[in-house]
């Protein structure tokens, strides 16, 4: 794809996302898997859902568009689900893999965080108010996802992977 102006470059960015999406979607129920704090596992499934609406905002924006956002591979979202598929493999302490799971996750949402910022404001530049809309609405739950997976971290699972260690 040439990139030659600006909304093509925001086309570009959505099949960055859009790829990030689905294939997180596959990822996803890993991790709900893989998780043993209840709150966590309830975290990545509720964010399963959100991640499926995305995908679904994604493909109104696409047809707003009249474009295609498949034929694209985010291979930094491939990368960051290959690491945490390693993390989910170690030999680890519940509450220290649960903790583990977490930052994987930020990783993810900072990655998505930083995309969906990018697109929407390049469809804020372009005067592109729906796409701005659904973009902002995903930036929203991407952002909320972070905060809820800190407040967990530093409230729960890290406390607790901390007493394990300090209990043996």
């Amino acid at each position: 794809m040439k990139l030659q102006t600006l909304q093509d470059l925001l086309v570009h960015e959505l099949k960055d996302l859009y790829s990030a999406e689905t294939q997180l979607v596959k990822a996803l129920p890993k991790m709900v898997q893989a998780a043993t704090n209840d709150a966590l596992k309830a975290g990545f499934a509720e964010h399963l859902e959100e991640t499926k609406n995305h995908v679904v905002r994604l493909d109104q924006i696409a047809r707003s568009f009249d474009c295609k956002l498949t034929g694209h591979r985010c291979k930094a979202m491939e990368g960051l689900i290959e690491e945490g598929g390693e993390l989910i493999s170690e030999d680890a302490e519940d509450t220290v893999r649960d903790a583990g799971l977490i930052g994987a996750a930020q990783r993810v949402e900072h990655y998505e965080i930083a995309g969906y910022g990018t697109a929407r404001a390049l469809a804020e530049c372009l005067g592109f108010d729906e796409a701005v809309r659904l973009l902002s609405e995903t930036l929203d739950e991407e952002k909320a996802t972070d905060e809820k997976l800190t407040e967990l971290a530093e409230n729960t699972i890290n406390v607790e992977a901390a007493e394990t260690a300090m209990a043996e």
